[in-house]
Parts: C-alpha cells; structure tokens; sequence
C-alpha cells in the first residue's frame, strides 16, 4: 500500500509536539527552504549538532565560525564525513570483476576459490541504466584489489543494493542485510585491520538476491577521510532557537560577545516576485556583553553538495563579481537538466550562488577541503574543479560594542528549468520577467535586504496572532512549522497556456508531481494566503483532462513523477478521493473569492466528475484512500464521506450559476445520502470504516455526526 504523506500532513505529524517557543523540540529545523530541491534544515537540536542536510536526509553541509578573542566558535553544523576510495564505486571509476548468475556452491567467497569460469563485467549491476545487466533472481560477484598497507583510520563497505545482501571480506562475513537501499550507504567494517590483508589480493565478494520490483548491486571500499579546521575550534554555546513562520533564530555566547544567527526565506504569498525569488538570507548579529570593544570574523562554508545528487559527481566552482556583490558560483559540470527524477534524489544541474554585499568587504574563495579558516595566503579569482569542493565567504566585523553590528550573506539557486510539462521545459516563475538573471535578483535581495526582513517579521508576527485566535497555542505552533514546509514541497511556474503551475512534490511516496490527494490538505494555508497558487496546484489537473490527454471520468492521480509532469506515473487511479478534493477544492476557492469564476470555467469536467460520484461515489468499490491511512478498502465510509461532501459541494456550484435543476438535485442528493450514510455506517456508539465491517473505526467520530450532513447543506 502508498502511504501518501500531504506536504501539510507530513508536517503536522512530525511536528505535533513542537512549537515556535525554546521549549519544545522539533525533528528537524528549516534554514533555507524555498523548493524541493533547494531546501536545507537542521537536524539537531543545537544548530551546531550536527552536519545540515537536505530535507531527504543527505548532507547538504554550512558551517559557520566566529573568531574572536584568538578563538574560534562553530556555531553552524559540522563537518561532514569525508571518504577516501580504497576500492571504487561505479559512480566514481570502472572496476572490473568477476560474475555469476548461477549458485556456484560452497566456498564461493573465500580468496582462493577458482572463478575462472564466471563472466566478467564491472558494476554497476542491475537493471536499466547500468553497466553490467542483471536480470535474474540471484547475482554473485568477486573483486580483487591490492593494498599497501593497512589504512589507518575507519574503513567502510560503500554499498547500494536491491534486494537481500551479504557481503564477504577476505571470506569473513562484514555484513548482511534483508531489504533493499535506494542510495549509497556507509557500513563500519569492525576489525578491519584484522579482516584486511595488509601487502596482497583481498577479495570482495557478495551475493545479492531479488525479490521483487527493481534490483541493483554496486559495491567498494573506503575509508574516513580525517577532517581538520586548520585552528582551533570549540563549539559555540547556544542559548536560545525560535521557529517562525519565515525565519529560524538562534543565539549563542560566544566568550563575551553574544551573536544572533538568523535564517529568512521570505516565502510571503502576496508578492510572487519575492515568493518565487530563490534567494535566502543568513543575517549575523553581534554585540559585546562586558562592554569592550573587540573585532570579530565571520566565516560560512558552503559544500558544492548542495548542486549535486551525490557527493561523487564532478562540479566546477568558481569567484565571480559584480558591481555590488561577491559571489561564488557552483554546480555539476554535466548539467543533466531535468534528467533526474523520483523519490531520494538532489538537483544535479543548475548553479548554487554564495553572495556578499561588497559594501562588507568580505572575502570569498574555494578550498578543496576544509583546511585553515582564517588563512591570509588564499586564491580568491578563477575557478576549480572537483568534487565536494568548499566555498568560503569571511565577513570581517569591527568594533564589535554593546550595540548589535549586522552583517548577511545570501544563497541562491538558479535551477535553469524547473519542471518538464508535457514535453515543454519550464523555468521557475521568477524568470518570466525579461532580461531576469539570478545574479539581478541576488542584487535585488541585496537592495531589499532591511524591508524584506520587516516585512517577514510582520507577517510573522500576524500568523501567529491570528492563529492563537483560531485554536491557541499548539495550532499555533503547528501552524507555523507548517509554512514553510509545505511552500518548500512545491514549484512556482507557468504553464505554455499562461496559466500558473504550482507544482508539489511526493515524498517518499512514487516521487508524484501534483498529485491531488498532496494538494487536498495543504489547501487551507493557501486559501487563507493566496486562492491563486491553490488553483495553481489544480490547473495541471483540469488542464490534463480538458485536453483530452486523461480520458477518464475522473480525475487523475498526479501529472506524472517530479519533475516531468508528462502524465500519470502512478500504477493505479484513486478515482473517488480525487474526483471528490477537486470539487470540494473548487467550492472552497468559490467561497474564499466569493466568485464563481474558477468553477466556471471548469465547469464541463466538474460535471463529468460529479456524474461519476453520483453513480460510484456513495458506496465505493475496492480502490485507495489516503484520508484514512487504511490503504485498499471496498465500501469505505471515509471515501463515500468524502463523495457526498462533493456533491453537495457541486450542488452549492450549481446555485450560484443559477443553474437552478442541477442545484436542487445534487443538494438533494447529497442530504440523502448523508442521511443514508449515518444508518449504514453506525456501529454503536461511533461509526465504522466500512459498511460491512462492524468492529472498525472511522476517523469520522460519533460526535462529528452533525457535521456529515451540515457539510452538505
């Protein structure tokens, strides 16, 4: 069964506890998050707890560092694991080894068994898309590689398999696993020096086995690369974290000086030409608490990780300037625009941006690897290539006094295109305006700086305001740790119709582009902040069946998987469930414009879809519903709920067009059947999930009785 997790949903689930003050928790901060690509949070806690990431859990790593008084603090992340190849990886170099698909018996994996006969190929093995095919249930490998000596720090199996795995070192078992992987992963090899032959062959040998659905196998050794600032460093000491709506504030003490660290992705709805600009502030704000004067640095490391899918591809990075800015540029050197796509993966194309006011005079240049942070003999011009490279940024701050010296830095992102629409590649809105650069719009931020901040600082404050009002505190919290999330799982563009596409993506979960049932409970926050980019979640949806491109009666599932929105991807329709939120949604817009001019306009295909659950909506057949987590279920009461709410959702439509005979039939309909459902469904003293099944529960509880039928009224 898909456990479809809404943008919306996912995060009030895993935020349920937390709220914006000191003293809850939250799984994971957000620190720049403005799409599904460039969106990076913190992990931890303590902002320096841990490397940052990407919201999918790979290391999208920023440190920070404040020197002052001779010391240097970290405040921001850690660095992240570094590896050197012992063995290669298909993703890094071609290895060549020995295969078979055969069970070739006992002592298959020991150093000395006779592989003479078995094919030669190099990993990696699988499927589609790599080197070696494998298409049977079984495969077996043996690598052999030489050292010189044994490796002095951590060794680990690099591995990436689908599905069971058992992997053999020098005949010794280092590891198995039941499953499957859908990345490289990382596993400790426990007394490697004793399992490792210090001046000879060792042999790497693994037997994979698949089960079912895809199968990949690719395998090497590596060992930890030790990582060193070049100075000392010691951990700041954080004394406070505030979570708002725009921004995440952190304080910390630094010896006697006190620096405040604030991220904004000022993601403010009613301006689309800020919402859409993919640039986020990191302000630092410094004051002396014993009142003396002392001069400080700021020093922020950006990894190339951020434009890669992983750490292993190639990127070009280079020191750029304009007339206002510093900036420092990155990105893969293949550029595989929109190429990638699904579930776990990092943007590989396009160019991260680092920039600096010069008004600061900051200095910016690209290390290969973390080494001295304040060094004075560095290259800050030209360009390099490699792999995991560091871009630097060193704000100097004097005169540091009781009161607060600020400066900032910006990231962006220019994707180049953003999603594929039926065939067409489409840049992010913030392009369509002519002559739009994002070095202009990193200028732009630049020269917005102090009114953007108040602004999210304004709204902020009226969010939480307004939803302490609507349900106190906890909704509060959960209302804010919602924003930027669900804003951070979509894509602003415009359709070749000149429509706006604002487009979500599925976590985890098919990697869905625009998927309906995605779109359905995240809609409250944009109705409230913007009808506009509701539709723009829609518009994709009624355009696919409009055209004639999705035939069927109802709607569609999803346009396709992130970020080619060619068509449905999805292996089966949830025609009730989708054909029920578009209406609904529709009505919803309706009333927050207080026009019917969207359901106007879509009017035939809301017909086709009320026609559809008039005939199989109130009593559902075996199909998929995410309402209830429950999976596949015939006869669901939370489907049939859902349908009779449409219809009278359609019928309310219906009135407002003064189309007078649909109104009343449709209104009427769906007072029936909600009357019909409350006899069916009733269990006793609640209601269960299905009609048939007596002894289950409905999310729909006895005393949300009255609201099935007011709900249509």
């Amino acid at each position: 069964m898909s456990m479809k997790r809404s943008c919306l949903l996912s995060c009030i689930a895993f935020f349920a506890l937390s709220t914006f003050s000191q003293v809850h928790r939250a799984p994971a901060y957000p620190l720049i998050t403005h799409d599904t690509y460039f969106s990076i949070w913190s992990f931890s806690d303590e902002l320096n707890g841990s490397a940052t990431k990407h919201w999918t859990g790979a290391d999208h790593s920023l440190v920070g560092f404040l020197q002052v008084d001779d010391t240097a603090y970290r405040f921001l992340g850690n660095a992240s694991k570094l590896y050197e190849d012992i063995l290669p990886t298909a993703d890094v170099k071609k290895v060549g080894n020995n295969y078979t698909e055969t069970d070739p018996g006992n002592d298959w994996m020991k150093n000395d068994f006779d592989d003479k006969g078995w094919k030669q190929g190099m990993g990696a093995y699988g499927r589609s898309n790599n080197r070696t095919p494998w298409n049977s249930a079984n495969i077996w490998t043996r690598t052999k590689f030489t050292l010189n000596g044994i490796p002095e720090n951590q060794v680990y199996l690099k591995l990436m398999h689908d599905d069971n795995v058992e992997v053999y070192l020098n005949g010794k078992q280092v590891y198995t696993h039941t499953g499957w992987v859908h990345d490289y992963v990382y596993i400790p090899i426990n007394n490697f020096k004793d399992v490792l032959n210090a001046n000879g062959e060792n042999v790497l040998a693994i037997h994979c086995a698949n089960t079912a659905g895809g199968q990949h196998l690719d395998a090497g050794i590596s060992q930890e690369k030790k990582v060193s600032f070049g100075t000392s460093v010691v951990a700041a000491k954080q004394t406070s974290r505030e979570v708002r709506a725009t921004q995440t504030i952190y304080k910390f003490a630094c010896a006697q000086t006190e620096l405040t660290v604030t991220f904004t992705s000022p993601l403010l709805m009613n301006d689309l030409a800020l919402f859409s600009r993919p640039v986020s502030y990191i302000s630092f704000s410094l004051r002396s608490t014993d009142g003396k004067t002392r001069n400080a640095k700021i020093h922020i490391t950006s990894s190339s990780d951020l434009a890669v899918h992983q750490p292993s591809q190639e990127v070009t990075a280079s020191v750029q300037n304009n007339s206002t800015l510093s900036l420092l540029k990155t990105g893969t050197i293949a550029q595989p625009v929109l190429q990638r796509k699904g579930d776990n993966v990092r943007i590989d194309w396009g160019y991260l941006y680092v920039a600096a006011p010069k008004q600061f005079k900051p200095v910016q240049y690209i290390s290969t690897e973390n080494g001295n942070l304040f060094a004075t003999d560095i290259k800050t011009s030209g360009g390099t290539e490699g792999r995991s490279l560091i871009l630097n940024t060193v704000l100097q701050i004097n005169s540091v006094g009781s009161s607060a010296a600020e400066q900032y830095i910006m990231l962006g992102y220019d994707d180049i295109y953003s999603v594929q629409y039926f065939n067409q590649n489409l840049p992010a809105w913030w392009k369509l305006m002519p002559g739009a650069t994002i070095e202009r719009e990193l200028e732009t931020a630049a020269k917005q700086y102090r009114s953007v901040i108040s602004r999210c600082q304004d709204f902020d404050k009226k969010l939480v305001a307004d939803a302490k009002q609507a349900g106190g505190e906890e909704y509060a919290a959960l209302c804010v740790m919602a924003y930027r999330q669900s804003i951070a799982a979509h894509k602003l563009v415009k359709s070749p119709e000149g429509e706006m596409l604002f487009m979500s993506k599925e976590n985890f979960s098919n990697g869905s582009i625009n998927t309906v049932d995605i779109t359905y409970p995240s809609a409250p926050q944009y109705l409230i902040y913007n009808p506009d980019l509701l539709k723009g979640m829609m518009n994709g949806i009624f355009y696919y069946s409009e055209s004639g491109k999705w035939k069927k009666p109802f709607a569609a599932h999803d346009l396709g998987t992130y970020p080619l929105a060619n068509g449905q991807t999805y292996g089966e329709d949830m025609p009730v469930e989708e054909s029920g939120n578009m209406l609904i949604l529709t009505a919803a817009i309706a009333k927050a414009e207080n026009n019917i001019a969207y359901a106007k306009k879509h009017w035939p295909v809301l017909t086709t879809w009320v026609q559809y659950l008039e005939k199989e909506g109130f009593d559902p057949a075996n199909q998929l519903c995410t309402d209830d987590f429950a999976g596949h279920l015939a006869r669901n009461t939370n489907l049939s709920v859902k349908a009779i709410v449409a219809i009278g959702a359609y019928g309310m439509l219906a009135e407002k067009m003064n189309q007078t005979a649909a109104a009343q039939k449709y209104s009427a309909m769906a007072k029936d059947m909600a009357k019909k459902w409350m006899e069916m469904a009733k269990d006793g003293d609640h209601y269960a999930l299905t009609f048939n099944d007596k002894g289950t529960w409905s999310p729909i509880w006895r005393s949300e009785e009255r609201r099935v039928g007011k709900e249509c009224r």
